[in-house]
């Protein structure tokens, strides 16, 4: 913030000039400030990225499992499970509030099992106990009330059968994300504060190297608005360009992010993706940094002016 150095010059047009929005020096990027602020917007981009993508793929996953219930038919004899497992899709298939019942096929069956059994075309997979799964979609939700009215349904036709919510299995998934949500925004303030510490300490630096050009600047009538101004244009010049800077760079490693995790092939991370409104968020980071640089500047300005003079 060399530029405080300058102000002299405006006052060679004379007393009449001191009302002049043009008295005052147009700002200079310098220093290490604009590369403070990109680093800072860069990691408060891929925080806030992160917390919606989070959101966006619980929310989705919520919203599938909603109506969804899950019937394992537990024996370990193939020919009574089979039997269980249509007298319980005979039952579910005339309860009022189920939209839909199907049997899990035996070939998805093996295809989830294979990388921990390693089962091959030619084993016997149907001699394993493996559970008969039959997926229903209700109506409505999977209410606690309902998965017991389902319950009593099933378990007179298959004692072996147990009825389970399947949003129930992801509860510690979701518990998990939600955890990781509020780090997020942890993160996001955490670099807020570094971020205005780093406009106040910079601020305050400047008005100590310049302290004799500031009390000259007053003698010759400045106000204290009038040098707040100069580090607030400043400090706006710096907080845009860093802004921009880490803004694109936040925008590449969610880019690259993206493909790493978009190679899993997981259901629920497919779930992860970026809305519209999201970006629109995202845009506004930077925008809030320039704001956030101003008004710590010039509040740093202001009352450092008050103490010094």
């Amino acid at each position: 913030m060399g530029f405080l150095t300058s102000l002299l010059q405006s006052w060679r047009t004379g007393p009449s000039a001191k009302g002049d929005p043009r008295l005052l020096p147009e700002a200079q990027l310098s220093g290490p400030m604009p590369w403070v602020i990109a680093i800072m917007i860069s990691l408060t981009v891929v925080a806030a990225a992160s917390g919606l993508a989070l959101r966006n793929a619980a929310r989705t996953a919520s919203a599938d499992l909603e109506g969804g219930v899950t019937v394992q038919i537990v024996t370990a004899a193939p020919a009574e499970r089979l039997r269980q497992a249509g007298a319980v899709m005979a039952t579910l298939a005339k309860a009022p509030e189920v939209a839909e019942v199907r049997q899990v096929a035996q070939e998805d069956l093996n295809t989830l099992v294979e990388p921990w059994l390693g089962t091959r075309p030619g084993d016997d997979v149907e001699a394993l106990p493996i559970p008969a799964l039959i997926d229903v979609r209700l109506k409505g939700p999977a209410t606690a009330d309902r998965i017991a009215h389902l319950r009593a349904l099933v378990v007179p036709v298959a004692t072996s059968a147990r009825v389970d919510a399947q949003a129930g299995w992801l509860t510690p998934v979701f518990a998990a994300i939600g955890t990781l949500q509020w780090l997020a925004g942890g993160l996001i303030a955490l670099l807020a504060l570094a971020t205005i510490a780093a406009v106040l300490l910079a601020s305050r630096n400047a008005l100590g190297n310049h302290r004799e050009t500031i009390e000259i600047v007053h003698m010759l009538g400045g106000t204290d608005r009038q040098i707040a101004r100069v580090v607030q244009r400043s400090m706006a010049f710096d907080a845009a360009a860093g802004g921009l800077a880490g803004l694109l760079l936040g925008v590449i490693t969610i880019a690259l992010l993206s493909r790493q995790f978009a190679g899993l092939g997981s259901g629920m991370v497919g779930g992860a993706v970026l809305h519209w409104q999201d970006w629109i968020v995202i845009a506004a980071i930077p925008l809030a940094g320039v704001a956030l640089a101003v008004l710590t500047a010039r509040v740093t300005v202001l009352a450092a002016l008050r103490r010094m003079l």
